[in-house]
């Protein structure tokens, strides 16, 4: 019979029977038939500790998930020990006392030599065992040092005397060093804030920490890490920590709160890529920080080492916290027009890289009701009033690649400089005309958007509106439609565009007149009209990325290829007017 569950934290009762933790196995045993695919059965003993080793593999990977758990690749071991040793002195092993208190097998602790000075702990008695198994095989850790250990839940008076005995002591605890590879695990992730799955209940609630430290963690009480840091540096102070962890506890604005009162000084910190790490598949950085307790200050910046997924050193970064400056959705949020409504800006999640496509254009018009729900949170309905800000909005978001580097790097509250320079106004209008997350629809509304004549691009009648180009040649609104604007009529004229931005408007003209020149065009088509006309979906609803008409892939890689040399013009005002930090 083939066993279809998990069972762990295993003990025995009074009378010697078992007792264990069990759960079903949701990847119809995935997991198990990729560990073992790789090994003739019986394995060849030289493979023994590394299977061993790696038990973690044969854990189902949701249930992996629900304990927070990414095993630590041995090239990023070997590094963190690097830095702790230049953090710390060459003897550094010798002369402090190391606790991994989050240890799962103890693979971070793999390198250390000085075994009378390493604690390992771990919330599974199965991952104790398997260290205890480790020790008979050579491992270089004392049996008594490891041991089963809850420590979002325990009180410290259940940790072995020699270890106690270092945490009540102001003296000894200066040479203590918590060396952790925490959990990485919260009730929230993007899946949930865009509605394709439920939160995870429970995964970061249920314990006496989150309770106990809820007000000092504010928004980041939902993050296992945080958790983890908030108990050391209260509960352990002036001890040092090393730490791997994504970097949200130094720059997202969720953790404001968490680093008005986490102050430990930190004293270095490296990056590296989180899809290095097993269970980790996003393209993000993670990074090991060197934290003293002692010192106290509140984190504003730092310049992290990065190194690719080979451990070559590429160069530094610049990582700021967020402490003073708003985000760039709070400045969203004041560019509201409610009487023109020609499409909507999405801008939900955390004004950062890696909810790059949360930020598009589409034709639904946000009303009252729909606030709320989820989906429209953040969202900012578009009209004469705020066209040219929420283009900016759009622009700034989507005209830098988003790279696992900069994937947590937030976008902030611009400077005012940019309000007298038309030519990036300008240029940002442009972009968003053409950009593909701009999903304006005539099949949904009136599409407002066309940024041509009828003659220009040789329409076979005319069009339902005209507001684009109304606006583009005098920013006036000749729209019957519209709400007529006369402050605009007094303050502007007709739009002045780059040579980068006129060169996007004539390969999208292109592109506009091989479309009208189709005997099955719709006139009032959009840009997005058109490429899903040309590209079709596939079976699973999605747009193709090209389309089987040799022309329309020519004109639309035109168009994407002029759209990227504006994009570079941009990049530097970017920075220029602080919408994000060099």
């Amino acid at each position: 019979m083939v066993n279809t569950q998990y069972k762990f934290d295993k003990s025995f009762d009074d009378i010697g029977f078992s007792l264990y933790k069990e759960v079903g196995f949701r990847d119809n045993q995935k997991a198990h038939k990729e560990f073992w695919d790789k090994y003739e059965r019986p394995p060849l003993n030289e493979y023994w500790d590394y299977i061993v080793d790696r038990r973690d593999l044969l854990v189902p990977q949701d249930i992996r998930e629900r304990k927070g758990s990414f095993f630590t690749p041995q090239i990023w071991v070997q590094k963190s020990q690097e830095y702790l040793a230049a953090a710390f002195g060459e003897n550094w092993q010798d002369e402090y006392v190391i606790w991994d208190c989050a240890a799962g097998t103890g693979n971070l602790l793999a390198g250390l030599t000085n075994k009378y000075n390493i604690w390992a702990s771990t919330l599974d008695q199965a991952d104790v065992d398997v260290m205890h198994d480790r020790i008979k095989n050579g491992a270089n850790l004392l049996a008594d040092h490891v041991f089963k250990f809850d420590f979002l839940n325990d009180e410290f008076t259940k940790l072995p005397k020699g270890l106690q005995d270092i945490i009540n002591s102001d003296k000894k605890r200066k040479k203590l060093v918590v060396y952790i590879n925490p959990p990485y695990a919260e009730a929230t992730s993007t899946a949930t804030r865009v509605g394709t799955k439920e939160n995870k209940i429970g995964v970061s609630t249920g314990n006496k920490i989150h309770s106990k430290y809820s007000m000092f963690l504010g928004k980041a009480r939902n993050e296992l890490f945080a958790q983890f840091l908030t108990r050391i540096f209260k509960e352990i102070k002036c001890c040092k920590i090393a730490n791997f962890a994504t970097l949200k506890a130094l720059c997202a604005f969720n953790f404001v709160d968490f680093r008005q009162n986490f102050t430990a000084k930190l004293e270095s910190l490296f990056v590296v890529p989180a899809d290095t790490f097993d269970n980790v598949k996003g393209h993000f950085p993670i990074g090991f920080h060197i934290w003293d307790t002692e010192k106290n200050e509140f984190f504003e910046k730092i310049s992290a080492d990065v190194y690719n997924k080979d451990g070559e050193y590429t160069g530094q970064k610049n990582i700021y916290g967020s402490k003073e400056i708003p985000s760039l959705n709070d400045w969203a949020i004041r560019v509201l027009d409610e009487k023109n409504k020609i499409g909507h800006l999405s801008c939900r999640g955390s004004s950062d890289f890696q909810n790059q496509n949360l930020v598009f254009i589409s034709s639904h018009i946000v009303t009252a009701s729909d606030r709320s729900d989820r989906k429209f949170r953040g969202t900012l309905n578009i009209g004469a009033n705020n066209l040219i800000k929420a283009c900016i909005y759009f622009t700034v978001r989507h005209c830098i690649e988003a790279t696992w580097l900069n994937n947590r790097d937030q976008f902030f509250y611009p400077n005012d400089c940019w309000q007298t320079d038309t030519e990036f106004q300008n240029d940002c209008l442009t972009y968003a005309l053409f950009h593909s997350q701009n999903k304006i629809s005539s099949k949904l509304a009136t599409n407002h958007w066309i940024p041509f004549t009828e003659e220009e691009i040789n329409a076979k009648n005319n069009f339902e509106s005209h507001f684009m180009i109304d606006f583009i040649k005098d920013k006036t609104i000749h729209d019957e439609s519209m709400v007529l604007f006369e402050e605009l009529e007094e303050k502007h004229k007709a739009l002045k565009f780059s040579d980068e931005a006129k060169a996007v408007f004539k390969a999208g003209k292109k592109l506009w007149k091989f479309y009208h020149a189709q005997p099955s065009c719709n006139v009032n088509a959009s840009l997005y009209d058109i490429r899903e006309f040309f590209q079709s979906r596939n079976s699973n609803g999605k747009m193709n990325n090209k389309s089987g008409d040799d022309t329309y892939n020519k004109l639309i890689g035109e168009l994407r290829t002029t759209l990227k040399t504006l994009a570079l013009k941009i990049q530097p005002k970017v920075y220029k007017y602080g919408f994000l930090l060099e």
